[in-house]
């Protein structure tokens, strides 16, 4: 496994520590925990697309395809939950970009 996965991976388990906690305070702290491990699974696995190794680009496409990967990636939770959790679909588009980001840094 390469750095860049490594790196993409840890970082998509970490944003999705910060997104379980943001859904728990959200529900009032009633989120079931199927529903809190789908989301930090979702994170994990958007961690693992945006860390493939794609090919080297400008950090500005690099950022585009982060925001694309995160869409796609986070549309699956979203469809799940019945097009009901919007600002988890939002949180992953911006995660895509955070990550994609971190790891084009110079």
């Amino acid at each position: 496994m390469n750095k860049r996965m490594k790196e993409a991976l840890i970082g998509g388990a970490l944003l999705g520590l910060v997104c379980v906690v943001g859904a728990y305070i959200r529900s009032g702290f009633t989120a079931s925990p199927i529903f809190v491990f789908s989301l930090w699974y979702n994170r994990v696995i958007l961690g693992l697309v945006v860390g493939a190794p794609w090919v080297v680009t400008s950090r500005k496409k690099a950022v585009l395809r982060g925001a694309l990967m995160g869409l796609l990636v986070s549309f699956a939770f979203y469809s799940s939950t019945g097009f009901q959790d919007h600002i988890s679909f939002l949180a992953g588009i911006i995660y895509g970009v955070i990550l994609e980001a971190w790891l084009s840094r110079s």
